[in-house]
């Protein structure tokens, strides 16, 4: 079987996403648990996949669904688009998360004649690694460093948006930032003891912004 390629993971992200919206599923009917969708439309994601690639699947140890192309795959409503993904690093806020992400944004309905239930894939959104940091910090930070802005200003920005992180911790990343500024992401992110992403702006910038894809259209 071929290798599966980032490219290919895309592009049948979109043949699936198509499928996906047209069949009806008996075992989520009356299912409203956003993460029971979530496992079930990852698991036949996969193994759709699998008849069809070879490829390495995620385990708890990678923490991402293809450690290989360092891709996690996200499953959100529509009605409340965000999900969790692990704390790392108060870096990520920065820097992303240190990989891309495939994000599904179904809307849900029963049909309670026939007892099934159908999930329309509304956005299926691909979303390269160097876009996903926090927006408002990111913006931020770029807006100090075109201001002229130094070391304590970033410090004093960080702390402000309470970035989990220290004072030793701030200064040494203001640093990296002063050598090596960040690129704009797009995704909000919570502080939490799991980081909480939404994606309201990811699916209104997608095909706009370079970085982030719209792929199933």
């Amino acid at each position: 079987m071929p290798k599966l390629t980032v490219k290919i993971l895309r592009r049948e992200a979109a043949v699936f996403s198509i499928a996906e919206s047209r069949h009806a599923e008996k075992s989520l009917f009356g299912v409203t648990d956003g993460k029971a969708v979530g496992t079930y439309l990852e698991h036949k994601f996969k193994t759709y996949l699998r008849g069809k690639y070879d490829f390495e699947a995620g385990n708890s140890a990678s923490g991402i669904d293809f450690p290989n192309l360092l891709v996690d795959v996200k499953v959100t409503s529509i009605n409340q688009p965000q999900s969790s993904c692990p704390f790392k690093s108060a870096r990520q806020k920065i820097y992303g998360l240190g990989y891309s992400l495939l994000v599904f944004v179904y809307e849900k309905s029963d049909n309670a004649a026939r007892k099934t239930a159908s999930l329309k894939i509304l956005h299926t959104i691909f979303i390269n690694a160097d876009r996903t940091a926090d927006f408002q910090m990111t913006k931020g930070i770029l807006q100090i460093l075109e201001n002229e802005g130094n070391r304590d200003d970033l410090v004093a920005f960080m702390l402000d948006k309470n970035l989990p992180v220290d004072d030793i911790e701030a200064n040494k990343i203001a640093g990296e930032i002063i050598n090596h500024p960040p690129r704009q992401g797009f995704l909000t992110i919570s502080n939490a003891l799991q980081w909480r992403l939404q994606y309201s702006r990811v699916i209104e910038q997608a095909g706009r912004m370079e970085g982030i894809y719209r792929v199933n259209e």
